[in-house]
């Protein structure tokens, strides 16, 4: 190719295909088809097209579809799908404070809350290494109230790039989550989109985005883990929107 040539843009044919299944939820629905078979073999019919729904459903739970991540400076991406419930100026999570790690200053932070059926893998807002991973346990209210950041279970996760950008986000337990499985431990160097973690059965991700910085979505609107931009570092440009 000459440098006057321009690369032929649109002739890939991408084709939707079946998400994979993520091996954590192999168990649950070897579980839940070996219940459907007894209500099929002992319970009325109805039953066991039940157990069927459930088996579906445990399935499409731990779904995993792979994630286009867009890449540019200073690009944080969403670290979970849902919806986008909470903005608001807050002081991080004191395990996200101190020296190496983030700021005690009020920064903005951005909550996408995860129905059960909503894709649960979570992934990183950005590239870098992991600095710090620090479980708490707690309640297990619903994760759509703004005290769960305070008071349910929880893991905290801090993201540095290679220019000093540090990203703290947190996965929150809910009513029906009981369990935060992560993939990744302090030391280890990950990709912007990569899958850091999920969380069982419903739930929420906190992202605490850095000062100066302002969310590039809105109150109401979907993100697609891994895809949506959230936010680029530095700009402070707020965005307007309407529902419809």
């Amino acid at each position: 190719m000459t440098s006057l040539e321009k690369p032929d843009i649109g002739t890939t044919t991408i084709k939707w295909r079946f998400p994979a299944v993520h091996p954590e939820g192999y168990k649950f629905a070897a579980i839940a088809a070996g219940i459907t078979l007894l209500f099929f073999l002992f319970l009325p019919e109805l039953f066991g097209w039940l157990g069927v729904a459930i088996t579906a459903w445990v399935l499409l739970f731990f779904r995993d579809p792979i994630r286009t991540t867009p890449r540019g400076p200073g690009m944080i991406v969403a670290p979970a799908d849902g919806l986008v419930t909470l903005i608001v100026q807050v002081p991080p999570p004191r395990e996200l404070i101190g020296e190496g790690a983030l700021a005690p200053d009020p920064v903005t932070r951005v909550s996408i809350f995860m129905s059960v059926f909503d894709v649960h893998i979570n992934r990183s807002p950005i590239g870098g290494t992991i600095s710090r991973v620090v479980y708490i346990s707690g309640k297990f209210l619903n994760a759509d109230l703004d005290k769960a950041s305070e008071e349910n279970e929880r893991q905290h996760i801090l993201v540095e790039d290679g220019h000093g950008m540090k990203i703290g986000f947190t996965q929150i337990a809910g009513l029906v989550a009981r369990r935060i499985v992560p993939f990744v431990k302090p030391g280890d160097i990950i990709a912007a989109g990569q899958r850091v973690g999920l969380i069982r059965f419903g739930s929420r991700v906190d992202v605490y985005l850095p000062a100066g910085t302002s969310p590039q979505v809105l109150l109401g609107q979907r993100t697609i883990a891994g895809e949506t931009v959230l936010a680029v570092a530095g700009r402070d440009e707020r965005i307007d929107g309407v529902a419809q």
